[in-house]
């Protein structure tokens, strides 16, 4: 038997690939995070199947499941927030599952970044404005970063940044940004991206982080820090120009 991480989306039930639907209805065992998964993809799992909520669970608890699942003789869907490529504790989990002899897949979602620019109506890759992009987090109350990897670094190299689980120290972190980059910096947060109550919010670096407290916004949320954000103009791809060789 298999335990598929199934990349879930971002929070809408109808961002999910075609075989994540398939992965999930074939299995008996599903788990999930209760915060961040919608009750209508869990209607997608088959008729009596386990279901188990491990927004309180420890790693340990919920390898236990995964493979007393696999024991039974039962495939299960590991429902990832989002993609599982980006900040889903795919890998520690795969290890243990490594350890204990239990086979394991991985079938991709829709990253919450994706459905923030979606819901921004831009593309976070504009030809001469901005050619990269960059996922990081905040640290604080969390694993540490690695060397290297500070928020400091990342400001300071340029491009687009795309903060994850940072918006409750939106001031702290815009604080970091304005030592490196100008206040009139354009800057968006999504909250619930792709959810009926979604929220977009506007502005720049000098405002932003009064915004979000002003709205109330505290979780399941990304920044988008960058001239991307909202932009209007931009030069054309050398793609689909006329004077490339075709």
């Amino acid at each position: 038997m298999t335990v598929r991480f199934v990349g879930a989306g971002p929070g809408a039930a109808d961002l999910i690939t075609v075989r994540g639907l398939r992965a999930i209805a074939m299995s008996p065992v599903c788990l999930y995070a209760g915060s961040l998964v919608p009750e209508d993809l869990l209607g997608q799992c088959p008729p009596g199947a386990h279901k188990v909520d491990t927004a309180r669970m420890t790693l340990d608890e919920i390898v236990a499941e995964l493979v007393a699942a696999h024991e039974a003789g039962h495939d299960v869907a590991r429902l990832c927030s989002g993609d599982p490529a980006v900040f889903s504790a795919v890998a520690e989990q795969s290890r243990r599952l490594d350890e204990a002899g239990v086979p394991w897949e991985i079938v991709p979602g829709v990253p919450a970044f994706a459905a923030a620019a979606a819901a921004l109506r831009t593309e976070l890759t504009v030809p001469g404005v901005g050619q990269s992009v960059v996922l990081t987090r905040d640290a604080a109350n969390a694993t540490p970063m690695p060397e290297g990897e500070s928020l400091d670094v990342w400001a300071a190299a340029g491009g687009t940044l795309v903060l994850h689980l940072a918006v409750q120290r939106c001031a702290e972190v815009v604080g970091k940004l304005l030592a490196h980059r100008p206040p009139h910096e354009p800057v968006a947060v999504v909250a619930r991206a792709s959810r009926p109550d979604e929220v977009v919010l506007r502005g720049t670096l000098a405002d932003i982080a009064e915004r979000v407290e002003a709205a109330g916004i505290r979780r399941t949320a990304v920044i988008v820090v960058g001239p991307v954000v909202g932009l209007e103009q931009g030069c054309e791809s050398h793609l689909y120009s006329a004077s490339r060789e075709r």
